[in-house]
């Protein structure tokens, strides 16, 4: 899919952060895990493998990916130095 002219935003990056949003993943709570927002947007809103989707989380919390990070992530998300992300359930 082609980004958004309005905003950069792939339509699996538009649906994520709505299913974090609908979740109630705000600055102030807890942190939730990312299986559990993958199965949510899969079951929802994005009826494609959870890999996709896990990448474009992966992608949203890394600072060297995008210009802004979208994603406030904790834990293993990778570095830029090629190191991969932990797996969905951690």
């Amino acid at each position: 899919a082609l980004p958004d002219v309005r905003d950069g935003l792939k339509p699996v990056h538009r649906r994520v952060l709505y299913a974090m949003n609908v979740l109630g993943n705000d600055w102030n709570k807890a942190y939730k895990k990312s299986a559990r927002v993958v199965g949510d947007v899969i079951g929802k809103y994005h009826p494609h493998g959870d890999y996709a989707v896990y990448d474009t989380i992966v992608r949203m919390a890394q600072p060297f990916s995008l210009r802004y990070m979208l994603v406030d992530g904790q834990g293993n998300f990778g570095s830029i130095d090629g190191d991969s992300a932990a797996a969905m359930r951690y």
